[in-house]
């Protein structure tokens, strides 16, 4: 009734090995593919930035051909917007961009009236 423990072998050295090697491989895809977003969304940042500058441009030369009625109208919904999202616990990005027209509203009248004067 001898007993050998010479000849029975860990696996748990390997398996170690195997798991680190796996952590490894799904560390690198997850690089690889957040290296490949990374590289597709500065490639379409001019084209963002162009198309934010237009559709800015467009929405002032509205504001600025709107009735001081309508632009009043505008920017207490904007307004009201804003504090729903506010009050509805929305995230407060959301909140100061709900108070971009509001702002752009608010300078046109503000131009308007010192301009009347």
């Amino acid at each position: 009734m001898t007993a050998t423990t010479g000849s029975s072998k860990s696996t748990t050295g390997s398996r170690s090995t195997s798991d680190d090697q796996g952590v490894m491989d799904t560390a690198r895809q997850v690089a690889d593919t957040v290296a490949g977003a990374a590289g597709e969304v500065s490639a379409r940042l001019p084209e963002v930035a162009s198309s934010t500058r237009e559709a800015f441009t467009e929405a002032n030369r509205m504001v600025r051909a709107g009735s001081d009625t309508t632009l009043k109208i505008g920017g207490a919904f904007s307004i009201g917007l804003a504090v729903g999202l506010l009050l509805g616990g929305a995230n407060r990005l959301l909140v100061v961009l709900a108070l971009i027209p509001a702002g752009l509203i608010g300078t046109t009248l503000i131009e308007r009236t010192e301009s009347d004067s």
